[in-house]
């Protein structure tokens, strides 16, 4: 290693630390300025070189400024030091469940010439670093939450990570993320580590220390200063603590974030040595590591979760997901042969066990899941998955969809001869939403502004079908026979927004049973023509928007027909499901000062953006289609680690579906998709299993 580096490095870090420290003693001379003026005039005072009537107003007014500082700067102080300092939610591994992986930790830092890290605890996340965790706060009450979790699956003696001998310690706590130890070789992960590990050197200079517990000081007040449910006079006194934080951290931000840069060159300096070569292949491993487990995360996992099922195995399944990422992907070619070498999960003796835990602290990270299992949030393996999520989740989706069907007062069209001809078909849906390119066609043609391109699918897939000419031309006749008014023409006169309004009303009549209970739907309209229901419609379209401002003000057509309509209600309809959710309750024998983050806040990382109407009904629909195939042709729900839930045919999975109703829900365009039904054998006039 080159010496040199390595003291550079650490000599900046120095030098900022001290930087940090005296502006600490500069706010400390502050708040004693007043008070040594008050001594320096009662010493005046009693000695008879400072009197007058004057001087005695001044020298009262001083001392009473000075008892006033020094008590606020007392508050501010005691705040900063009883704050607790954030703590990253990880699961504690305990020596005794991974003696070969504290091993490997404590060679690697011998190598380095550094400190071994007091303690090793695992992240669902690709990323490791290292915490300090011996502030006082972090006493008792951690090593009882250490313990609950332990006890919860991670490994029977990890209560023993933080006993008083390794919080008096000065090491950092070692944070390794979990996807790590089941995809890297023990190897890798060990080249992956050094310049980590390399860290806990400069961290255990007593400059750079001090320097950190300041900081952390200050952004503990600071959340504690901004915490709800203060009575009125704590939340003034809170105010002006929160003040002095804020301005203290302004001012020593830059330093803060230099020192910490010097600390991370000097660390990466000092372990270039250690298995460079290696290194350099980890780091690609690193990278192919998150995209699997952001993929495994948000295709995979979030299904299960948003139906109270989490994946009770998902290190796991990131091998999985990544040994298909490596046979779809040529770029990935060659990763998969090195399976054969020892895993890093290898140096776990329960392995099984601090995966559940990880699996269990990510849904709650990223999905804001309850903390403990109960009869609605219960695991899930990977082999139930497809039964469990995957079908559960189609026929859950296909029975919303036909509710907010029934509330618009959508007919059936199912086999007469059959047991339950008012049952829900698929025929149902593809009917409804054909009458999409009447719509369009009377609103002026939208198809060429806002379809696809000639006859292709999203992904450049032949569909065929009309030609484009026919949506651009279509005119909805002036009446259909079913009670349903046409719409006719395309101008922008009173007569056509008339027409319009019209239509809207009849989509969105319904039944007997919804008519004498108005309150029993929402007001589909309000959603699809939100202009139209508010005071403040000048502000309803964004600034940014590169769109010209004249057309900028035309509603979407495609907002005004029934797959509008039928996204507006699945959207209300889920907002409703999830306001009728009751709360979580709260963990057992967890207040809320030994939480270690507030449940409000969760989930602490939201994995996707909320969906679009539009997106809803495409995986309405989409569930619908597969709901009818599992029942009529035989196919099976699947599970693709790549993309999450997948329809199998013959075993194979489906890939060719998601075009075809992209095509249906965007422009009214039935035919690619009936064309596969047909070709699958599916019924769409036969009744599914809803759940």
């Amino acid at each position: 290693m080159s010496g040199t580096g390595v003291e550079v490095g650490a000599q900046a870090a120095r030098s900022r630390a001290l930087a940090v420290l005296r502006l600490r003693s500069r706010a400390l001379a502050v708040a004693l300025l007043p008070a040594a003026a008050a001594v320096v005039l009662l010493a005046g005072g009693a000695t008879g070189h400072i009197g007058g009537a004057s001087w005695d107003v001044v020298r009262w007014v001083v001392t009473v400024l000075a008892v006033l500082v020094l008590l606020a700067a007392a508050g501010v102080a005691l705040v900063v030091a009883r704050a607790r300092p954030a703590l990253s939610p990880t699961v504690p591994v305990a020596e005794e469940s991974a003696p070969d992986l504290y091993r490997l930790v404590r060679d690697l830092a011998d190598r380095l010439d550094v400190p071994a890290p007091s303690a090793i605890a695992l992240t669902p996340d690709c990323d490791s670093w290292l915490e300090d965790r011996t502030h006082p706060a972090h006493g008792q009450p951690a090593r009882d939450r250490d313990t609950s979790a332990t006890s919860g699956g991670a490994s029977g003696g990890a209560g023993d990570v933080r006993t008083p001998e390794r919080r008096s310690s000065a090491a950092p706590v070692l944070v390794i993320g979990s996807p790590f130890l089941w995809w890297m070789r023990v190897g890798e992960l060990r080249a992956v580590l050094a310049p980590v590990v390399a860290g806990t050197g400069p961290s255990a200079h007593p400059d750079i220390a001090a320097a950190r517990r300041f900081v952390r000081g200050l952004d503990a007040a600071v959340a504690v200063a901004a915490a709800p449910g203060r009575g009125p006079l704590t939340r003034t006194v809170l105010a002006g603590v929160g003040w002095v934080a804020r301005l203290l951290l302004r001012n020593c931000r830059v330093h803060a974030a230099e020192m910490e840069r010097g600390v991370a060159a000097a660390a990466a300096e000092r372990a270039q040595t250690v298995d460079y070569g290696v290194r350099i292949v980890a780091q690609e491993q690193v990278g192919l590591a998150y995209a699997g487990w952001d993929r495994l995360l948000t295709r995979v996992a979030l299904p299960a979760w948003r139906m109270g099922r989490w994946p009770s195995r998902l290190d796991a399944g990131v091998v999985s997901a990544l040994t298909e990422l490596s046979r779809r992907d040529r770029l990935a070619e060659g990763f998969a042969s090195r399976l054969g070498e020892r895993p890093a999960c290898d140096l776990l003796e329960e392995p099984g066990s601090v995966d559940e835990a990880a699996s269990l602290l990510a849904a709650r990270l990223f999905h804001g899941g309850p903390a403990e299992t109960g009869p609605d949030w219960a695991p899930v393996a990977w082999q139930e998955y497809p039964d469990e999520v995957v079908d559960r989740k189609w026929r859950m989706d296909a029975a919303r969809l036909h509710r907010v069907l029934d509330s618009l007062g959508v007919g059936h069209r199912a086999d007469p001869t059959g047991p339950d001809p008012e049952g829900p078909t698929l025929a149902r849906v593809l009917d409804h939403l054909t009458t999409t390119v009447e719509v369009q066609g009377a609103a002026g043609g939208v198809r060429g502004a806002h379809g696809l391109e000639g006859e292709h699918g999203l992904d450049g897939e032949h569909l065929g079908g009309a030609p484009d000419e026919a949506y651009e031309t279509s005119a909805a006749p002036e009446g259909d026979g079913a009670g349903r008014p046409g719409v006719r023409g395309g101008g922008d006169g009173p007569d056509a927004e008339q027409a319009r309004d019209a239509g809207l009303d009849a989509l969105l009549r319904t039944g007997p049973a919804s008519a004498a209970d108005p309150d029993a739907r929402p007001d589909v309209r309000s959603l699809v023509r939100p202009d139209e229901h508010s005071n403040d419609s000048g502000d309803s379209h964004n600034s940014g928007d590169f769109d010209d401002a004249d057309d900028s003000d035309e509603p979407d057509p495609r907002d005004e027909g029934p797959s509008g309509v039928l996204a507006a209600g699945l959207s209300a309809e889920l907002a409703r499901e999830e306001a009728a959710a009751p709360p979580r309750p709260a963990p057992a024998g967890q207040g809320p000062d030994e939480a270690l983050w507030d449940d409000g806040a969760l989930p602490l990382f939201p994995l996707q953006p909320p969906r679009t109407g539009r997106e809803l009904l495409a995986d309405h629909v989409t569930a619908m289609v597969c709901c009818a195939a599992v029942d009529t042709a035989g196919a099976t729900p699947g599970l693709d680690w790549l993309d999450g839930p997948a329809l199998l045919v013959d075993g194979e999975r489906a890939a060719d579906l998601a075009p075809r109703v992209q095509r249906l829900v965007e422009h009214g365009d039935p035919s690619p998709l009936r064309e596969w039904l047909a070709r699958l054998g599916v019924r769409q006039e036969k009744p599914v299993r809803l759940v």
